[in-house]
């Protein structure tokens, strides 16, 4: 795992955006075409604005949807499928070759039947995900099902995880968050073959700092991405705080 430390937000999204615009230009260029799976939510504000204003060869990408709430139209302001055109798709200069979002409208457990006859045999080139306040990752809350390898599976949302979408102003009150949603499964997420963490603001330090130095455990889902080959941590400096210095860019 690469750890980048960034001043604030901005320059984080920036080198995180980069970072995924290069790694998409190369896989096209190596096979050309290439899969993307793309996060939502306050922590990627910068880094898709960011990747959506690179020279980036979209009409040779395939982009998959990371995670939906169920139940939950497109039309509504916390739809991560309106988040994704209005901050993703409507902003690239040409359509994808694909995007495939999730229909959380229909029945999930045949919209999880749907999605998973589309993901690639092997793994995907490019993902750009985030970390939750109580250390998910997409919508795996904690305890996370770390051996199930289906590509999409309806979960349950903790308090913690529907609290953290009231805090980010998506819902008016706890009572408005859904209990289910539609998530891409862990081991499926591992197996992309590179993979750029966005994580900014103080809110999400603890679950920083327990992913990086705590056990490797369910019950901090994002601890697992230690385990992948090719993953950079883009952090600001309020989301580092409470990381130790040996796990610090140039600690000891």
């Amino acid at each position: 795992m690469d750890i980048h430390i960034h001043d604030d937000p901005a320059s984080l999204g920036h080198a995180a955006g980069r970072e995924a615009a290069a790694a998409l230009r190369s896989a096209v260029a190596a096979r050309g075409s290439a899969t993307y799976v793309v996060a939502t939510g306050a922590s990627q504000f910068a880094t898709l604005a960011t990747l959506t204003a690179e020279d980036v060869p979209w009409e040779k990408i395939t982009i998959f949807h990371l995670d939906e709430y169920a139940g939950l139209d497109d039309t509504h302001p916390a739809s991560f499928r309106r988040y994704l055109r209005e901050r993703l798709l409507e902003r690239l200069p040409q359509p994808p070759a694909a995007f495939h979002g999730i229909d959380a409208s229909r029945d999930a457990a045949a919209e999880c039947r749907r999605l998973a006859a589309l993901v690639p045999a092997g793994s995907f080139d490019v993902a750009t995900i985030g970390i939750g306040e109580n250390g998910h990752l997409a919508f795996n809350d904690p305890p996370a099902d770390f051996d199930t390898l289906a590509p999409y599976l309806v979960v349950r949302l903790d308090e913690a995880c529907r609290l953290q979408q009231v805090g980010e102003g998506w819902f008016a009150g706890l009572a408005e968050v859904p209990t289910e949603a539609i998530s891409m499964g862990v081991r499926r997420i591992l197996a992309t073959e590179r993979i750029v963490c966005s994580v900014p603001d103080s809110r999400k330090a603890a679950a920083v700092r327990d992913a990086l130095t705590g056990p490797l455990t369910p019950d901090c889902p994002a601890s697992i991405l230690r385990t992948h080959a090719a993953l950079s941590l883009h952090l600001d400096s309020p989301a580092a705080a409470l990381l130790p210095a040996a796990h610090r860019p140039g600690g000891a």
